[in-house]
Protein backbone atom coordinates (compact mmCIF):
# COMPACT_ATOMS: atom_id res chain seq x y z
CA UNK A 1 0.00 0.00 0.00
CA UNK A 2 1.08 3.56 -1.00
CA UNK A 3 2.05 5.81 2.14
CA UNK A 4 -0.32 8.21 0.70
CA UNK A 5 -3.49 5.57 0.67
CA UNK A 6 -2.08 4.27 4.39
CA UNK A 7 -2.58 7.98 5.50
CA UNK A 8 -5.94 8.29 4.09
CA UNK A 9 -6.96 5.40 5.91
CA UNK A 10 -5.96 6.28 8.81
CA UNK A 11 -7.19 9.97 8.00
CA UNK A 12 -11.21 7.80 7.20
CA UNK A 13 -10.63 6.43 10.86
CA UNK A 14 -10.00 8.91 12.88
CA UNK A 15 -13.07 11.18 10.96
CA UNK A 16 -15.17 8.01 11.90
CA UNK A 17 -14.24 8.12 15.87
CA UNK A 18 -14.67 11.99 15.68
CA UNK A 19 -17.82 11.75 14.10
CA UNK A 20 -19.31 9.02 16.71
CA UNK A 21 -18.16 10.79 19.62
CA UNK A 22 -20.00 13.30 18.51
CA UNK A 23 -22.76 11.93 17.83
CA UNK A 24 -23.19 9.62 21.10
CA UNK A 25 -22.67 13.48 23.08
CA UNK A 26 -24.54 16.07 22.32
CA UNK A 27 -23.56 17.99 24.68
CA UNK A 28 -20.62 18.57 22.52
CA UNK A 29 -19.49 21.08 19.51
CA UNK A 30 -17.90 20.04 16.29
CA UNK A 31 -14.34 21.99 18.12
CA UNK A 32 -14.36 19.81 21.13
CA UNK A 33 -13.47 16.14 19.08
CA UNK A 34 -10.48 17.37 15.98
CA UNK A 35 -9.05 14.97 13.86
CA UNK A 36 -5.35 15.78 13.97
CA UNK A 37 -3.25 15.86 10.72
CA UNK A 38 -1.66 12.63 9.54
CA UNK A 39 2.04 12.99 10.70
CA UNK A 40 1.11 15.30 13.61
CA UNK A 41 2.70 14.22 16.99
CA UNK A 42 0.40 13.59 19.78
CA UNK A 43 -3.28 11.73 20.34
CA UNK A 44 -4.89 10.88 16.67
CA UNK A 45 -8.00 12.19 17.84
CA UNK A 46 -8.31 15.76 20.07
CA UNK A 47 -10.57 16.17 22.90
CA UNK A 48 -11.02 19.92 24.72
CA UNK A 49 -11.64 19.75 28.32
CA UNK A 50 -15.11 19.64 28.02
CA UNK A 51 -14.89 16.83 26.28
CA UNK A 52 -12.60 14.91 28.02
CA UNK A 53 -14.40 15.66 31.16
CA UNK A 54 -16.80 13.29 29.73
CA UNK A 55 -13.82 10.90 27.90
CA UNK A 56 -10.78 10.81 29.86
CA UNK A 57 -9.28 8.75 27.02
CA UNK A 58 -5.94 9.21 24.87
CA UNK A 59 -7.15 8.00 21.60
CA UNK A 60 -4.74 6.59 19.19
CA UNK A 61 -6.89 5.15 15.59
CA UNK A 62 -4.85 2.59 13.90
CA UNK A 63 -6.60 1.34 10.59
CA UNK A 64 -4.73 -1.92 9.25
CA UNK A 65 -5.29 -4.90 6.81
CA UNK A 66 -5.64 -7.48 9.81
CA UNK A 67 -5.24 -7.73 13.39
CA UNK A 68 -5.46 -10.71 15.44
CA UNK A 69 -7.55 -8.97 17.78
CA UNK A 70 -10.23 -8.41 15.11
CA UNK A 71 -9.94 -12.85 14.84
CA UNK A 72 -10.17 -12.75 18.60
CA UNK A 73 -13.67 -10.75 18.71
CA UNK A 74 -14.78 -12.50 15.86
CA UNK A 75 -14.46 -15.50 17.78
CA UNK A 76 -15.96 -14.26 21.52
CA UNK A 77 -18.80 -12.98 19.03
CA UNK A 78 -19.36 -16.87 17.62
CA UNK A 79 -19.26 -17.73 20.92
CA UNK A 80 -21.74 -15.65 22.47
CA UNK A 81 -23.87 -16.78 19.85
CA UNK A 82 -25.31 -13.23 19.84
CA UNK A 83 -26.69 -13.25 23.39
CA UNK A 84 -23.87 -11.38 25.20
CA UNK A 85 -21.28 -9.04 24.57
CA UNK A 86 -17.79 -10.03 23.42
CA UNK A 87 -15.14 -9.14 25.27
CA UNK A 88 -11.63 -9.92 24.60
CA UNK A 89 -9.04 -9.35 27.44
CA UNK A 90 -5.71 -10.17 25.98
CA UNK A 91 -2.28 -9.43 27.54
CA UNK A 92 1.72 -9.54 26.59
CA UNK A 93 4.18 -11.23 29.19
CA UNK A 94 4.48 -8.73 31.98
CA UNK A 95 2.47 -6.29 30.03
CA UNK A 96 -1.05 -5.15 30.72
CA UNK A 97 -4.41 -6.92 30.13
CA UNK A 98 -6.51 -5.01 27.79
CA UNK A 99 -9.96 -5.35 27.16
CA UNK A 100 -11.71 -5.27 23.45
CA UNK A 101 -15.16 -4.49 23.23
CA UNK A 102 -16.81 -2.75 20.18
CA UNK A 103 -16.38 0.55 19.56
CA UNK A 104 -20.07 1.57 19.61
CA UNK A 105 -20.39 -0.58 22.94
CA UNK A 106 -17.99 1.57 24.72
CA UNK A 107 -19.88 4.77 23.76
CA UNK A 108 -22.90 3.84 25.34
CA UNK A 109 -20.91 2.58 28.35
CA UNK A 110 -19.18 6.06 28.47
CA UNK A 111 -22.86 7.74 28.03
CA UNK A 112 -24.35 5.83 30.59
CA UNK A 113 -21.30 6.37 32.92
CA UNK A 114 -21.45 10.34 32.56
CA UNK A 115 -25.22 10.09 33.21
CA UNK A 116 -25.03 8.83 36.55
Amino acid sequence: MKPQSAKAKGRKLQQYVRDEILAHFDELESDDVRSTSMGASGEDVQLSPKARSLLPWAIEAKARAKVAACRFYDQAAEHSEGRYQPVVVMRENYGKALAIVDFQYLLHLMRVYTQG
